[in-house]
C-alpha cells in the first residue's frame, strides 16, 4: 500500500542571525514539524481498511438494493403478465361464449328461415293450384265456394280426399238413378266428372262412403268404360284394377258395388242400366 505524504510549508525567521548560524527558534519550529510528521506517520493503519470495508459495505448495499428493485420489477412484471393473460383468456372465453350464442341464434334463424321458406313454397303451390282450378270455371260460384270471403275446398255435400272433392249420390228411388252417360253429364254440369280411381287408398275411401242398396246388381257408376279397351274418362289407361272375382259381370261400363268383398268390387254392367254414381273434381284449395 502506498503511504500518504503530507507537505508542510515552514517559514524560518533569522532575527538578525547569520546564515551559518542555526537559531534556537528555528530549531524549535523544525522540531514541531518533525513531531507532527511522525505523529502522522504513526497514525492508526486500520483507518484505510475501515474505509475500504465501509466502501465495500456500501457497494453491497447498492447491489442488494439494485437486486431488490430488479426482483420487485420482475415480480410486478410477472403479476402484470398473469393478470393480462387471465384478462385475455376471460375475454376469449367470453367471446367464445358469445360466438357460440351467435352461432346458435344463427342456426335457429336459419331453421326458421328454412321453415318459412317451405311454408311460402307450400302457399305458392296452393295459390297456383287454386288459380288453376279457378281458370277451369267459366262461371265460378264465388258466393257458394267462398261465403263471407273465406273459400272452402269443396262445395257443401261434397267430401274432400287428397285435394279432390267427391259427390256420392244417394237417390232412394229408381227415378233418381241414371244410366252411365247421363250420370257423367250430371257430373259435368257441376264442373266435375265420373270418378277416376288411381290407388288402393282412393278405392278404400270410396268403399267407406258407399252403401249397398236395392239388390246385388246395383252399385255406383265410376268413370271407367270400354270402347275397344278399358279407358278412364280423362283418357288414361288402367294402372290399378279392383275387379270382382265373381261371374256375372260383362257390360262395357263399370260399377263399384258395395256388396262385393272390398277392395275387389268392380263389375261391368250395361251402360243403360240405371244406378247411383260418384262425381269427382279438384278441390279449390290443395291439401298437403
Amino acid at each position: 500500500m502506498e503511504e500518504e505524504l503530507n507537505y508542510v510549508t515552514v517559514t524560518f525567521k533569522t532575527k538578525g542571525n547569520s546564515a551559518h548560524e542555526k537559531p534556537k527558534e528555528m530549531e524549535a519550529i523544525y522540531d514541531e514539524v518533525k513531531i507532527l510528521e511522525k505523529n502522522m506517520l504513526d497514525a492508526d493503519p486500520a483507518i484505510p481498511e475501515k474505509e475500504k470495508k465501509a466502501q465495500r459495505y456500501t457497494l453491497l448495499h447498492l447491489v442488494a438494493a439494485a437486486l431488490g428493485i430488479l426482483c420487485f420489477i420482475l415480480v410486478s412484471t410477472f403479476i402484470a403478465v398473469i393478470i393480462h393473460f387471465n384478462t385475455v383468456m376471460s375475454e376469449q372465453h367470453r367471446e367464445g361464449n358469445n360466438l357460440m350464442t351467435e352461432n346458435l341464434q344463427l342456426r335457429t334463424e336459419m331453421t326458421d328461415l328454412e321453415r318459412r321458406g317451405e311454408e311460402l313454397t307450400r302457399e305458392r303451390e296452393q295459390l297456383n293450384w287454386t288459380l288453376g282450378v279457378i281458370m277451369e270455371y267459366q262461371d265460378l260460384p264465388v258466393k257458394t265456394l267462398c261465403p263471407q270471403k273465406v273459400c272452402k275446398p269443396c262445395l257443401d255435400g261434397w267430401v274432400l280426399f287428397q285435394s279432390n272433392c267427391y259427390l256420392f249420390t244417394s237417390g232412394t228411388w229408381s227415378s233418381e238413378w241414371k244410366a252411365w252417360q247421363d250420370s257423367r253429364s250430371d257430373c259435368q254440369n257441376m264442373h266435375a266428372d265420373l270418378v277416376v280411381i288411381e290407388s288402393l287408398e282412393e278405392q278404400e275411401f270410396i268403399n267407406n262412403h258407399t252403401e249397398h242398396y236395392n239388390d246385388d246388381n246395383h252399385g255406383y257408376w265410376i268413370g271407367l268404360s270400354k270402347t275397344g279397351t278399358w279407358t278412364w274418362v280423362d283418357g288414361r289407361n288402367l294402372t290399378v284394377t279392383f275387379w270382382k272375382q265373381q261371374d256375372g259381370c260383362g257390360g262395357n261400363c263399370v260399377l263399384s258395388q258395395q256388396k262385393a268383398d272390398p277392395p275387389a268390387n268392380w263389375c261391368g254392367r250395361s251402360c243403360w242400366m240405371k244406378n247411383r254414381w260418384i262425381c269427382e273434381t279438384r278441390a279449390l284449395i290443395k291439401q298437403d
